[in-house]
């Protein structure tokens, strides 16, 4: 396998993939600003990080729907099915990482095999036993990761140092995130979970070069929408050397994603407001915790107002109800229990995206 640093990051310096970085960098940095304007960032860490554990894991032919996630949430009652546990375990793996980016100031190999032991509620770390294949559709084996643990142990090593150190290659940070993912996803070091954790590590590796403050961008539905794309292209960088071609594509993801959740993220901030006004002008009981509650969970219920507001179960059941009198929530029951529905947030989460529905990638 290439190490990453035997690539000459002048190679990268191509007309097409100039004009790409900066149109990329730009809206990267203005989501960047976006996300910041909203006062409470767990808002979008909570809400998007669900969409993206359910986009992500629908790569993988993992398929909920947002009712199941967001009920799963707040009922807690064991009925939820296999798929949408898996979607929710991402979204914790993906706290775990963020938590460790933020408090460390890296991205470490122990973090990556962390990320992917709350992926996968297992301890069993890298790959120990050889036959690990990637096939096809039509179940021809397209590409053989390494099969030595030792081998696996070394190139993870240097993934983490050409994570980590800068001045090991001198290009921009997005073009080393396509290169990073491509390689991760290459060494392929676990059993699963390896293009969950991959995506994960994408958004992380951002938030550590500073370009986001919070992990806001995802481009799994950007690929889900381009899956032809994005394996041939791997497969052509391996085989050809097309390096050029998978980052342009990368770039392509980072742009028109974070275009499309500047939109999401400015129409949530518009119904946050909203709410807030209307709120305020109706309810006594108005507060900007209150506030949070009801969109940091699009499913609300009467123990989280409990607990965000501090106030008795009977105080938080009068505030639910009274909202949903309003119109601000519609209360939904499930055998014995009530839950709160945030019919502006959800409609925002729940409607169909259509990201890079351009033509094919024939020439990226």
């Amino acid at each position: 396998m290439q190490p990453l640093k035997s690539l000459n990051p002048d190679r990268f310096d191509t007309p097409a993939i100039l004009k790409r970085l900066a149109s990329s960098s730009r809206a990267l940095a203005e989501l960047k600003g976006v996300a910041a304007s909203i006062p409470n960032q767990g808002i979008l860490i909570n809400t998007l990080g669900l969409q993206e554990a359910k986009h992500s894991s629908e790569i993988e032919n993992i398929v909920t729907t947002h009712d199941e996630l967001f009920k799963d949430e707040v009922l807690h009652n064991g009925g939820a099915s296999l798929a949408a546990k898996e979607v929710l375990r991402y979204r914790q793996a993906l706290r775990v990482g963020y938590e460790q980016v933020r408090a460390t100031g890296l991205l470490t190999t122990n973090h990556i095999i962390e990320i992917q032991a709350e992926l996968e509620r297992n301890n069993a770390g890298f790959r120990k036993l050889p036959g690990t294949a990637l096939k096809d559709g039509a179940g021809r084996t397209v590409y053989m990761p390494p099969q030595d643990p030792a081998e696996i142990v070394r190139l993870m090593g240097e993934l983490e140092r050409f994570v980590n150190d800068d001045a090991l290659f001198a290009a921009d940070p997005l073009i080393k995130m396509a290169l990073i993912h491509h390689q991760f996803e290459s060494i392929h070091p676990f059993y699963d979970g390896n293009g969950r954790t991959g995506r994960i590590v994408n958004v992380l590796y951002l938030v550590n070069q500073g370009l986001l403050n919070i992990p806001v961008l995802y481009l799994s539905t950007f690929i889900v929408q381009n899956k032809a794309s994005y394996y041939r292209l791997l497969q052509a960088a391996r085989d050809e050397d097309a390096w050029e071609d998978w980052v342009l594509y990368i770039l392509r993801a980072v742009e028109m994603t974070a275009q499309q959740t500047i939109i999401t993220v400015n129409d949530i901030k518009a119904a946050l407001l909203d709410y807030k006004h209307r709120i305020r002008a109706g309810c006594k009981f108005y507060s900007q915790d209150l506030i949070n509650n009801l969109f940091m969970h699009p499913y609300t219920k009467i123990e989280f107002v409990q607990r965000d507001l501090k106030v008795s179960r009977l105080t938080a059941t009068k505030y639910l109800d009274a909202l949903a009198a309003g119109g601000f929530v519609d209360k939904q029951k499930m055998g014995r229990a009530n839950y709160y529905v945030n019919p502006a947030l959800t409609a925002i989460l729940t409607r169909p995206t259509a990201i890079g529905s351009e033509p094919p990638f024939s020439q990226v």
